[in-house]
């Protein structure tokens, strides 16, 4: 079996031809095992050995929730962005280690986002339904005013056009670089779902590695149907600071997603590869029962 190419003429200083396997392969923060990275990739990204739920992208959640897209217009794209417009800015000039404008710069540059949230029409099972997604990788998911913004105009064309709408949560919580601006964005889009729900329109929470801080205190827990990849992280304040706060040694798996669908907190535990077609039938009860 071939596990790598080798680069024809290309030689090191001392005359031996060199083998280029940077990568090509991942290792398990897990079971710490080497992995392809194309068996990864196959296999929705979640370790074949130990069952680990690697973190995913925003836009590769999208591509693996919604249909293909037929329309040659969009270029295939499984579905089209809206609300995308919107950029932060730094009302409170906060400086840490790093400016706030600095990171936000580099955080676009490194993601191609404006925020850390992709708002996208599409399909699911051939259902239209709107999905908004976060990104970990812009300042780690965190809510601001844009992502709290976003997600209000993604629920408020859900209520309009009667779609329903999917929250994908990968978020340390709200920014704090945006202080109380970042906070408000717990009530108003709390609010807004509750609009959703007086009209009564589906809303599937889906809670991945990580979830946390006003994310979890606000619209991630808000779902009519709560749902979380195995192992994630969800709570509001994070192990650390909770054991150091109570003095007392935490139990094993505690705010793991298992944990706390033991507890009545989550509504299912969905493997990666399942979470279409579970979706998928959700929708079908829920629509059929309103």
């Amino acid at each position: 079996m071939t596990w790598f190419k080798r680069q024809s003429g290309e030689l090191d200083t001392s005359g031996e031809k060199k083998v280029r396997t940077e990568g090509l392969w991942v290792k398990c923060d897990g079971c710490r095992q080497i992995i392809w990275k194309k068996d990864l990739e196959e296999n929705f990204n979640v370790c074949p050995k130990c069952n680990k739920h690697f973190r995913i992208d925003a836009r590769t959640r999208l591509a693996q929730l919604l249909d293909p897209n037929q329309d040659v217009s969009q270029n295939g794209n499984p579905y089209e962005i809206f609300a995308s417009d919107l950029a932060s800015t730094d009302p409170l000039k906060f400086v840490d280690l790093k400016a706030y404008s600095s990171r936000l710069k580099q955080a676009k540059k490194d993601t191609g986002l404006k925020d850390a949230i992709v708002n996208a029409r599409g399909k699911l099972n051939g259902r239209p339904v709107i999905v908004s997604s976060m990104e970990y990788s812009f300042i780690g998911g965190s809510m601001g005013a844009v992502v709290g913004e976003a997600i209000t105009r993604a629920i408020e064309e859900a209520m309009e056009t009667r779609t329903p709408i999917i929250i994908v949560s990968a978020s340390g919580g709200a920014r704090m670089m945006e202080g109380v601006i970042s906070l408000m964005q717990l009530a108003k889009i709390s609010a807004a779902l509750a609009r959703l729900d007086k009209a009564r329109v589906p809303y599937i929470s889906v809670l991945t590695d990580p979830t946390t801080g006003g994310v979890t205190a606000s619209f991630a827990m808000l779902g009519d149907l709560n749902i979380a990849e195995p192992g994630a992280l969800i709570g509001f304040a994070g192990p650390r600071v909770i054991e150091q706060t109570i003095r007392q040694k935490l139990p094993p798996g505690f705010q793991r997603s298992e944990f706390l669908l033991e507890h009545g907190m989550l509504d299912a535990v969905v493997q990666r590869k399942d979470l279409k077609p579970y979706i998928a039938r959700a929708l079908d009860f829920m629509i059929q029962a309103a």
